[in-house]
């Protein structure tokens, strides 16, 4: 080939690159000899001609030998301007930046690669762009005209983009950290009235159904303490069940030499609706046992458990009082069995209730 390949590059050209003077077509696929110099040089201007991407192939000189359409449409620059001439002279010298004149003469020197460099390319009455380049060198027989590939992406809108989106998970994280703040204040303002309205009331069984409904509300506060504790990544349930426990034990429990309240749990984490379910779970059959295992200011212990196994799980309230009544078959379910049994089903759990001897052993089962 005696004309210069960037005058003379055509398709059907490329497709006849000779190969040591037989074209490339006919040339056995299993020899793996390099390419002539000149062929290689066309068939790189054949791959940035046909680049979807801004794509600059360089000389040793950083002087443009060929570049995509895609790299002057992108950048605005007229193609008849840019052959034969430096890098750093496209536009008005917005290319002609420092660290890139360093990193890509050191690329040429093969000391380093341009991999994933950032710069903004600032122009006068535009808009400045955020560019991410690449550089690579030519590796091919002739090794006196270098060459150089330049690969060039605007990431200025994808950048914008996450940045938005950013600001928005920012901003969704400071509503919900006002929610949840509102949240915790509402729970604690209607248990205070919950309990400060028990102890103003003379009926027993008033004062009872009000503990139980301050129980309840501050389960569901201490599902809310754990899920701000955790960031919504998932509630764990030992502090969650100790914390419920400590609350319900608090409130409820007279004299704790009398009756204890115990937590044992491994390190299961589950989901916030889970949980709370398993929350309002403990709080129905601690609040029964609390009422019925220990008349007569008998000392005792209630127990709450949790494991699991993979999918498997078992979720246990056990105490030692006086156990179940003889005709407890017989007995109609109250609003706590009634509660516990639907939240089971929603957990496609089943509850088993067994005698302890002595007390009464329930266990809540899924997976």
């Amino acid at each position: 080939m005696d004309t210069d390949p960037r005058q003379s590059y055509n398709p059907a050209a490329i497709r006849a690159i000779v190969y040591d003077d037989q074209p490339i077509t006919q040339r056995p696929m299993a020899t793996h000899q390099p390419l002539h110099p000149e062929a290689a040089l066309s068939l790189a201007l054949a791959v940035i001609a046909s680049s979807t991407a801004p794509v600059v192939l360089l000389d040793g000189d950083l002087t443009i030998v060929a570049a995509s359409a895609s790299f002057f449409r992108s950048f605005e620059i007229d193609p008849a301007t840019a052959p034969d001439r430096p890098l750093f002279a496209l536009g008005a010298g917005e290319w002609d930046v420092a660290q890139l004149r360093s990193l890509l003469k050191a690329t040429l020197s093969g000391s380093a690669e341009i991999d994933a460099y950032e710069m903004d390319l600032v122009r006068e009455g535009r808009a400045p762009r955020h560019l991410v380049l690449n550089a690579r060198k030519l590796d091919y027989a002739d090794a006196e005209n270098v060459r150089l590939v330049l690969a060039v992406a605007d990431v200025t809108d994808a950048r914008a983009s996450e940045k938005i989106k950013d600001d928005l998970l920012r901003e969704k994280a400071i509503l919900l950290q006002e929610i949840q703040h509102r949240v915790a204040n509402s729970l604690q303002i209607i248990a205070s009235v919950l309990l400060q309205s028990a102890r103003k009331v003379d009926s027993e069984e008033t004062r009872t159904h009000l503990h139980e409904a301050h129980q309840r509300v501050m389960s569901v506060a201490a599902v809310q303490r754990q899920l701000a504790a955790s960031q919504l990544s998932g509630v764990a349930l030992r502090p969650y069940l100790a914390d419920l426990c400590e609350s319900i034990g608090a409130s409820m429990i007279r004299d704790h030499k009398q009756l204890s309240l115990a937590v044992t749990a491994d390190e299961s984490v589950t989901t916030a609706d889970v949980s709370v379910s398993l929350g309002l779970i403990v709080t129905e059959l601690v609040i029964n046992a609390l009422k019925h295992a220990f008349p007569g200011r008998r000392t005792g212990k209630i127990t709450v458990a949790y494991a699991s196994d993979g999918p498997k799980w078992t979720l246990s309230v056990d105490d030692d009082g006086v156990g179940m009544p003889a005709d407890s078959a017989s007995l109609k379910p109250g609003l706590g069995t009634s509660i516990v049994e639907a939240l089971a089903k929603q957990l496609h759990a089943r509850v088993h209730v067994a005698d302890a001897n002595p007390g009464t052993a329930v266990s809540v089962v899924g997976g």
